[in-house]
């Protein structure tokens, strides 16, 4: 580790760190994403996917060997056991912090498939990091307010639709798709506005991961159920790169999939989304409970991701 004094020049040195990986590396996957565009012939197009993935898996790598250089990280880590790159994942995770994100790459990177996120669909049109989106094979979802939906009553189901058109190219490959089921980022005023009934979680929507498990259908077996806790405090990424997070919590739960709650209309049958609401919700009630225990400091083994 290199001896840099907490603070807003260790901040400055990851931050240039991480910049120019990104520069490097995520500047070979928007030139290699132009050839996707260019030759859209489909062996061509999976070989090519397959070259970017391994170009992202490595910007991940440095990024977390980054990490280790120039920060004293305690990770506490667990349930990395028996996972595999051949498989189909659905991860759901809780959402604390803009730091989130590293974490879960950090700890799964080559442990299961390359992480992909469902992507609002007007972000890819922006520019350079929609390109390096669609490239990557992330699922764009189109999502409509209640307000429009009340206008425009057709529109009803078409997110549904949008999330098996997304699933199906994944059915070749494995996959992992990450889902943050809280919606946005957990904060105690949050938790008091939106009423919810847990101490560090939001409520779980649970739309989104009953549209993926029908859409994937069978292949899909199991759902990792990641809780990601900071015991020190909540903090953003600029205090994670000035040295000031110094313990990260990462629980991985594998969770066969019910067969009841695998495949049903969340949209159309009352009883089967009552029944996987319920089910999502015993769900957090653990999630909760370890929560409190980590934060707690009940529990401070270390281990490297």
């Amino acid at each position: 580790m290199l001896k840099i004094p907490k603070g807003p020049l260790r901040g400055l040195i990851l931050m240039t760190l991480f910049v120019a990986n990104t520069i490097v590396l995520g500047g070979a996957i928007l030139v290699i994403s132009v050839l996707k565009i260019l030759i859209p012939i489909p062996p061509f197009r999976r070989f090519v996917s397959a070259v970017l993935i391994g170009l992202a898996e490595a910007w991940v790598s440095v990024n977390a060997a980054l990490l280790k250089l120039t920060q004293q990280i305690q990770w506490r880590v667990t349930g990395l056991e028996g996972l595999n790159r051949d498989g189909w994942y659905l991860i759901i995770a809780n959402h604390r912090s803009w730091m989130d994100i590293l974490a879960l790459q950090t700890v799964l990177n080559r442990r299961v498939p390359f992480l992909k996120f469902f992507i609002k669909d007007s972000l890819r049109w922006v520019p350079i990091l929609g390109l390096a989106w669609w490239a990557l094979d992330m699922p764009f979802m189109k999502r409509y307010s209640k307000e429009q939906l009340a206008r425009r009553p057709e529109l009803r189901g078409t997110d549904l639709k949008a999330t098996q058109r997304a699933c199906e190219k994944f059915r070749d490959h494995p996959t992992s798709i990450i889902n943050f089921v809280e919606g946005t980022r957990f904060t105690p005023a949050k938790r008091l506005t939106t009423r919810s009934p847990y101490q560090h979680l939001l409520r779980p929507k649970a739309g989104g991961i009953a549209f993926v498990m029908d859409a994937l259908g069978p292949i899909l077996r199991d759902m990792l159920d990641v809780t990601i806790a900071y015991p020190a405090g909540d903090a953003t990424f600029w205090d994670l790169c000035c040295g000031r997070v110094p313990q990260i919590v990462v629980d991985v739960r594998r969770r066969t999939i019910p067969t009841r709650q695998a495949a049903g209309d969340y949209v159309g049958d009352d009883a089967f989304r009552g029944r996987f609401q319920d089910w999502l919700g015993n769900v957090w009630l653990e999630k909760d409970a370890m929560l409190t225990e980590y934060l707690n400091g009940q529990d401070s083994t270390s281990t490297q991701p």
